[in-house]
């Protein structure tokens, strides 16, 4: 990286950190914490949340025809999400075990807190269920792909990418023949040399 780009990703941490801390200050206004990976609520809180659910005929009643209509083609999803869940975890397991990368923790990704949630009914709840699960499967998927492209093409592509990973940036500008001779290797190293996950968790 350019000493600029150094610049701006240091910047960038820094942003996180502000950006944490001012999670962290909003948790306290809304009455609830963290306690040994349990979310807590202040005993006045939660009997607030339960006064606002919804009861499931009145929440029915509100959704239109077509939510209704669609929400089983929207739940069948979750067939090829869970194959995909268990590939990659298959994949994983084995390739990365043989080339000595760090193995992605699937538990650092998935997060089902959002059940617990007082003021949903059981249908909101198994919508946030399903929501957590899949966007968490589809993260672990992006995480054990992205170090699958360290490992074997850590390059920049030539024409401007839409949300790119956290590890883009560091990669090997396009073209730059002589550094991917160079330091592909160190690339690779830099992988096996990782913890086994850098998700942030809410804890």
């Amino acid at each position: 990286m350019t000493v600029r780009m150094e610049e701006i990703a240091s910047e960038i941490v820094r942003l996180q950190g502000e950006l944490d801390r001012e999670i962290e200050a909003r948790r306290k206004v809304l009455g609830w914490e963290v306690r040994k990976r349990i979310v807590a609520f202040e005993k006045g809180i939660a009997i607030e949340h339960r006064r606002l659910r919804l009861g499931v005929a009145t929440f029915l009643g509100r959704s239109g025809l077509l939510t209704i209509v669609t929400a089983p083609v929207i739940y069948s999803l979750i067939i090829p999400i869970a194959l995909l869940d268990a590939w990659a975890s298959l994949y994983q397991a084995v390739c990365f075990r043989a080339y000595g990368i760090a193995r992605v923790r699937r538990d650092a990704y998935i997060t089902l807190d959002r059940r617990h949630l007082k003021y949903l009914n059981w249908i909101e709840a198994l919508n946030c269920l399903y929501c957590s699960y899949a966007n968490g499967v589809f993260g672990y998927l992006r995480e054990i792909g992205v170090r699958t492209e360290q490992y074997w093409c850590p390059i920049k592509h030539a024409l401007r990418i839409s949300d790119p990973h956290r590890r883009y940036h560091e990669f090997l500008e396009y073209g730059d023949a002589e550094g991917y001779r160079a330091r592909l290797g160190a690339f690779r190293d830099a992988l096996k040399a990782e913890p086994s996950t850098e998700a942030a968790r809410l804890d």
